[in-house]
């Protein structure tokens, strides 16, 4: 650096005021009112999901960015999109961040592109005269909570970060914690506390997971242009039984990795007589876990850990059904009667909802189309555990498979059984005859816990269908519809074919995590390559 500036001298150049660059980012809020010059955002996309706003202000070091300038994206249901809104100080400097287009954190490269000064207000501004007073009181970091039961109060959360281990002080005592709430004042679940320092917050953050009462509490960075999105959309009347956060549940654990059994009959999820589980009937086909839960209300404290299962079609798509296993037959029974046809609003649409009481039985019965199943597996079903439909490296979802299905005892005709077939790389998953017809299927799928900065989801590979490929798509085309994603490699795509070895239209892709995979889904799906639209499933 001495020799640039001692040769800058020599030709004449002279040094007028310096310029001072910051060494971390400020906190600060944006009104909805406030003007936002177009030359100064950039809107940088491919983050990792954990990123904080610190990180993307790391990755911007040396450039000058605004009081609050960095506005991390939500998706419509809440979760952390993988892009995030920056506003620098001047437009030399947004242009000096253009130039770190595809430079990397970690081992992610990220998009920076030019934005305008609406889309940051968009993402970033809030008007709610509590939020700017919550913000306004200086806190270093702003933790969010999620999980709380719906009657918390300040003085139990105070409690909760209090005691030991892992002591720390919230910022200002009961002021400096923000609960979140619906229009007509019922809480989310959700809040928003405040602390000093960094060494106090990541104390906070040694209690993720930690117990209130009957529920477990996830904990995670936020930022002040979170806390705005989250309250805009909480109190926005046009939709006011949508939760702030509606990805995010403490209720569904880690899926276990499975070893000795990659197919696993649905009778293994539970079983038994007693009417200890609920079925719900004509949910909206994107509903999701969390959609239920806020359905269900206070009624969803009494479901078991990995109680919710939602109810798939072999095509991947939601049945329109979940089962759902509470603490007790009471519970069942309370729950049914409270909330059986009942609205759940999804999408600015009503929904009747049918809750009935069952029986593990019941459940096991419906989830395998009427057939009978012993607790112990079939010495039918040991021969499929020999034969994958996804390559070995992956780890299948916990699902019963038509092969299965078509194995067991049944009184109705049954069809041709798909032989086995040696694998070859030209003739994936091709099966040597085709059944006469295919009972229906439906898949059970527990999904993960969903945190924007604490993403839990199952060990190993994912794989992803890639449906609508034109039939002369090749290997290369997959890969440059996925630009951004380095390791979809000829290794990782398997292009499929027919019985009559001709390319049908999908693609299997198989990602390292499942992270990755559904980071693929969200910035990929419904994309065109060339006229056709790709449709993205997650199969695993």
């Amino acid at each position: 650096m001495a020799s640039i500036v001692h040769r800058l001298i020599n030709d004449g150049h002279v040094f007028g005021e310096s310029d001072i660059v910051s060494e971390r980012l400020e906190p600060g809020i944006c009104s909805k009112n406030e003007f936002v010059d177009d030359n100064s955002v950039v809107r940088a996309r491919g983050l990792p999901w954990q990123s904080s706003d610190q990180d993307i202000a790391r990755f911007f070091k040396g450039l000058n960015i605004s009081k609050g300038g960095v506005a991390l994206c939500l998706s419509p249901q809440g979760r952390r999109n993988g892009e995030a809104l920056v506003r620098f100080e001047s437009e030399e400097h947004r242009d000096l961040a253009i130039r770190r287009h595809k430079h990397h954190i970690g081992q992610r490269y990220i998009e920076v592109y030019k934005a305008t000064g609406k889309d940051f207000i968009n993402v970033a501004g809030g008007s709610n005269t509590e939020a700017q007073a919550f913000l306004s009181r200086g806190g270093q970091v702003i933790i969010r909570m999620r999980g709380l039961p719906f009657t918390a109060t300040t003085q139990q959360v105070l409690d909760f970060f209090s005691r030991d281990p892992n002591q720390c002080i919230v910022l200002d005592g009961e002021d400096g914690i923000l609960f979140v709430h619906y229009p007509d004042g019922r809480s989310t679940g959700d809040a928003f506390v405040l602390f000093a320092s960094e060494e106090e917050a990541n104390k906070a953050l040694k209690k993720h997971r930690d117990i209130m009462g009957t529920r477990y509490i996830e904990l995670f960075k936020s930022t002040t242009a979170e806390v705005q999105q989250v309250l805009n959309r909480s109190m926005d009347p046009r939709n006011p039984e949508q939760p702030a956060d509606s990805q995010l549940s403490p209720l569904i654990a880690q899926i276990p990795q499975q070893t000795t059994l990659p197919m696993l009959p649905q009778n293994f999820i539970t079983s038994g007589t007693r009417r200890d589980c609920v079925r719900l009937r004509n949910l909206p086909t994107g509903a999701q876990v969390t959609d239920i839960l806020t359905f269900l209300g206070e009624y969803s404290q009494f479901i078991v850990y990995q109680g919710v299962h939602m109810v798939y079609t072999s095509q991947g798509e939601a049945s329109g059904e979940a089962f759902i296993q509470m603490e007790s037959e009471e519970a069942a029974v309370l729950t049914s009667i409270n909330r059986h046809r009942r609205q759940m609003i999804f999408a600015n649409k009503k929904r009747i909802i049918d809750v009935i009481p069952c029986s593990g039985d019941d459940m096991s019965l419906v989830l395998t189309n009427g057939m009978p199943m012993t607790a112990a597996l079939p010495p039918a079903v040991a021969p499929m555990i020999q034969r994958q439909l996804i390559p070995t490296a992956v780890s299948p979802p916990t699902m019963i498979p038509t092969s299965s299905i078509a194995s067991l005892p049944y009184q109705m005709p049954q069809p041709a059984p798909m032989q086995a077939f040696q694998h070859h790389p030209a003739m994936t998953h091709i099966p040597a005859q085709r059944p006469a017809y295919f009972p229906p299927i439906l898949y059970w799928y527990p999904s993960p816990p969903v945190s924007p900065q604490n993403y839990l989801a199952p060990s190993g590979p994912s794989v992803i269908v890639m449906r609508g490929l034109p039939f002369n798509a090749s290997c290369q085309d997959v890969m440059n519809y996925f630009q951004g994603f380095p390791e979809v490699n000829p290794e990782t795509v398997q292009l499929q074919r027919n019985t009559e070895g001709k390319p049908n239209g999908d693609a299997l892709i198989t990602f390292s995590s499942r992270t990755e995979a559904e980071r693929a889904i969200l910035e990929k799906n419904r994309r065109m390559l060339g006229n056709r639209f790709i449709e993205l499933f997650l199969v695993s």
